[in-house]
């Protein structure tokens, strides 16, 4: 199973070593698909807003929802983040797909939702699949995984190796990655 997920040493890190490996690999003819969470300022609000970038060309969809002040219920917006799985789905469902890159094996997935049937079809598919992976939700992620999964350093030069090389057995493209 190609499957490999990379834990940031503080906060936002893996986002950021994400962005730059999908930015260097769509550079190299990669056929990307997936989502990353783009560093967005909250315009002051206060609230942690999460928004998903959908690869690889977009659109912007933002998945957390207003409370209101005070609330301190969850806001995860589940109708809107199922909405970014399907059109995640859809592409991988297109074809043409070198890989799956993902932001994170979050709540949940830990739960058995969310990315997870996407995870799974795309391995099922045989496009290799990379996602940051929180320190709150590595047994999880593990147990899903089964043992058959790559835990990366957090290191760009690491995992652009190692997507090379689970890209190499689908590659269509001629160019050197």
């Amino acid at each position: 199973m190609r499957l490999a997920g990379i834990t940031g040493q503080t906060r936002g890190a893996a986002e950021v070593l994400l962005t730059a490996v999908a930015e260097r690999l769509t550079n190299d003819g990669v056929r990307l698909v997936g989502a990353l969470c783009p560093a967005i300022p909250d315009g002051g609000s206060g609230h942690c807003n999460s928004d998903l970038w959908l690869l690889p060309r977009g659109p912007l969809m933002r998945i957390t929802q207003d409370l209101g002040q005070g609330s301190t219920a969850c806001r995860m917006d589940a109708s809107a983040f199922e909405e970014a799985v399907g059109q995640i789905t859809s592409r991988l469902q297109a074809g043409a797909v070198d890989l799956v890159l993902l932001n994170k094996f979050g709540l949940q997935e830990a739960e058995g939702r969310g990315l997870r049937p996407l995870i799974a079809e795309a391995l099922d598919k045989g496009v290799p699949v990379l996602t940051g992976v929180p320190e709150t939700h590595r047994a999880s992620f593990a147990q899903f995984a089964g043992g058959m999964d790559t835990h990366l350093p957090p290191e760009e030069d690491a995992i652009l190796a190692w997507c090379r090389r689970a890209i190499a057995p689908n590659a269509t493209q001629t160019k050197e990655l």
